[in-house]
C-alpha cells in the first residue's frame, strides 16, 4: 500500500501525540488534528491494514516499526524546514503552514543537502 499525504500527516500526528503520552487513542489524533471522528476511523483503519499502525482492544493505537519510521521522518523534515524558513525571517505561522506543504513535496536527496548544510543558515 502506497502511503499518500494524508497518511504521511496521521503518522507525524501519532508519532507527535506518543512523544507526549504513550497511550493514543483516536479520539486523541482527532482533536490534534481537528478532524471529524469519522474521518480519523477511516484513516485508522486504512493505516492499520496498510502495516503503519497496530490498535489494541482498549483502542490505544501503537506505531508499527514502519509507522515510526515515517512519521519521525515527516516531524524532523517538518522541525527542520519550518526552524530554516524562521532563520529566512518568514514568521513562525507562516513557516510552520508551508513547512507542512514542502516536508511531504521535497525529494529525500534534497532534504539531506538542506539538512547537512543548515548551519550555514544559522
Amino acid at each position: 500500500m502506497g502511503l499518500q499525504e494524508s497518511g504521511e500527516m496521521y503518522l507525524e500526528s501519532i508519532y507527535v501525540l506518543t512523544r507526549k503520552n504513550p497511550h493514543v487513542r483516536s479520539i486523541d489524533v482527532c482533536e490534534y488534528m481537528g478532524y471529524s471522528k469519522p474521518s480519523i476511523s477511516r484513516a485508522m483503519g486504512l493505516l492499520k491494514k496498510g502495516g503503519y499502525i497496530t490498535i489494541d482492544k482498549d483502542g490505544f493505537i501503537s506505531l508499527t516499526d514502519i509507522g515510526l519510521e515515517i512519521g519521525v521522518k515527516i516531524y524532523e523534515r517538518h522541525t527542520i524546514l519550518s526552524n530554516l524558513l524562521i532563520c529566512l525571517g518568514v514568521d513562525e505561522e507562516t513557516a510552520k503552514a508551508d513547512a507542512c506543504k514542502l516536508e511531504h513535496a521535497i525529494s529525500d536527496k534534497s532534504f539531506e543537502a538542506i539538512k547537512n548544510n543548515l548551519y550555514k543558515f544559522n
